[in-house]
């Protein structure tokens, strides 16, 4: 399959190059990136993103589903902060964590295919990542998802090698529990059919009902969240639907242009060279069967999402799954054709990038380089508006918070999390647009008196259904040194409950 460069020659047996060796150093690298990735967790002065104090919010509640995604994430960070607490740093631990897992697959599935010298090369490749750099440091569905989909590539891969009933249960169940990660986890089946269709060896695979007996198993695991959706009207395929978007005009010759711009910093610049090089080379004459199922399991999910972004938009953390299966194409690549300066090139920018993403969020709120950085301008002060909502409920006792946004509910759900007084959401339309607007919508039965928060000017859109307001003032929190975030207060009481809201 493959033809090792000068550097290694097949049927060497020193010490160096057995197999154990590899494990040993592969350990030792990503225990070292694991504790740097945990020491910035923990040292990290950012406050939690939208969608991680999201998802923390789902993990007070366990259920089988969320408005917008699976519930896996929610299990998971209701399983951290049960060991460790309600900090931040706990919630995020478990990213670096499930990383190191992931990367540990991709050593298992390159050395299936190639050997343990290509298999350790492409787990550290992989775990220096710019994208995992970046999202080890921050709870998101993406996390779960890639070790999920680390190990169906890994069970796919012994699956065709052996085509045992086994490995045909196990994919099933990687597929399921994936799909309770995230929607994403169906390319899956779109990467498997697109490797059948190419691979003789592929489409044997699923024959003899080991195709019919994973597909069971990964319908009967995810089988729990359809039903959730069912019974709430499928609040996550209308989100989806949503998230694709399309409408006319249906061709968005920029945003595609984005997405591929996106994903050279994603991948890193060189690596997505080598990716599509690679690609061309191998399409144009195919040699290597390994080579032709790794890019089955990443060119799908890149030409999809380079559609989608054409006919709407795609965010580009979005074709997160491609990149274990690129991992090992690239590295197998590159080492086959010697190119050991590029390749050394590449995972010294890849180390240098990864250490600086670790830095940065310790010193987010006191390096003038980070001011500049828009994301992180929107993780930064949440503290300090949940602390000037707390000095407002100091001032009156009442009965509920009401918010107009996702954001301001999901952030304030955490940081005031030690208040006794409710928290509500104003949901405009009688179809509810996210997972607050639907479990905690503001009603005619909501306890007055009201203190409304908001980071814009008391809306009277809101502010008419009530005969009792009251501006309570405006308080000024700066996120950063040169910026402030306005946080709008207004008590409300006399809900005008026979009016019917057309806002």
């Amino acid at each position: 399959m493959f033809t090792e460069s000068s550097t290694f020659r097949p049927g060497q047996s020193t010490l160096l190059d057995s197999d154990g060796s590899y494990v040993l150093r592969l350990g030792a690298c990503l225990a070292a990136l694991l504790a740097l990735r945990l020491a910035a967790v923990h040292a990290a002065t950012i406050d939690l993103v939208m969608d991680e104090a999201q998802y923390w919010s789902w993990s007070r509640e366990l259920d089988f589903g969320y408005f917008s995604k699976p519930p896996l994430i929610a299990w998971l960070i209701r399983g951290a902060t049960e060991i460790c607490g309600q900090s931040e740093a706990c919630i995020r631990s478990a990213s670096p964590v499930l990383y190191t897992f992931a990367s540990v697959m991709i050593y298992a599935t390159g050395r299936a295919l190639y050997g343990a010298r290509i298999g350790f090369w492409s787990a550290i490749v992989f775990a220096t990542l710019p994208g995992v750099s970046y999202s080890s440091l921050l709870m998101t569905t993406d996390v779960p998802l890639i070790l999920l989909w680390t190990v169906m590539l890994y069970v796919w891969v012994m699956l065709v090698k052996r085509r045992s009933m086994g490995f045909a249960v196990l994919l099933g169940v990687a597929i399921g529990i994936g799909l309770l990660a995230k929607q994403a986890m169906i390319y899956a089946l779109l990467c498997i059919a697109c490797h059948a269709a190419v691979s003789h060896d592929a489409r044997d695979t699923l024959k003899h009902r080991r195709g019919l007996a994973a597909a069971l198993v990964a319908l009967a695991l995810f089988s729990p969240n359809i039903a959730w959706n069912a019974l709430h009207d499928f609040p996550t395929a209308k989100h989806t639907g949503a998230n694709i978007g399309w409408q006319s005009p249906y061709l968005h010759p920029l945003s595609a242009v984005e997405y591929l711009i996106v994903q050279f910093g994603i991948f890193g610049p060189i690596l997505f060279v080598v990716l599509a090089r690679g690609a061309c080379r191998e399409i144009r004459a195919p040699r290597d069967p390994s080579k032709i199922l790794l890019l089955a399991f990443s060119l799908p999910v890149f030409t999809l999402l380079l559609v989608q972004a054409l006919l709407s938009r795609a965010h580009g953390n979005w074709s997160a799954t491609a990149y274990p299966a690129a991992t090992i194409f690239v590295t197998a690549v590159m080492l086959e054709l010697n190119r050991q300066t590029l390749f050394r090139v590449s995972l010294g920018l890849h180390l240098a990038l990864a250490a600086a993403i670790a830095a940065a969020p310790a010193f987010a709120r006191t390096w003038p380089v980070f001011e500049q950085l828009q994301f992180l301008r929107s993780v930064v002060g949440w503290k300090e508006v949940a602390g000037a909502v707390r000095a407002k409920l100091a001032e009156e006792r009442y009965g509920a918070i009401l918010v107009d946004s996702r954001e301001l509910a999901a952030e304030m759900l955490y940081y005031l999390r030690s208040s006794d007084v409710p928290l509500y959401v104003w949901a405009p339309g009688s179809a509810p647009h996210n997972h607050y607007e639907m479990t905690r919508p503001f009603t005619a039965a909501t306890p007055e008196p009201i203190l409304f928060v908001s980071l814009r000017p008391c809306a009277p859109a809101i502010t008419r259904a009530f005969t009792g307001v009251e501006m309570l003032g405006v308080e000024r929190v700066p996120p950063v040194r040169d910026e402030a975030r306005d946080v709008h207060f207004c008590r409300l009481a006399g809900y005008k409950s026979r009016l019917r809201r057309l806002d």
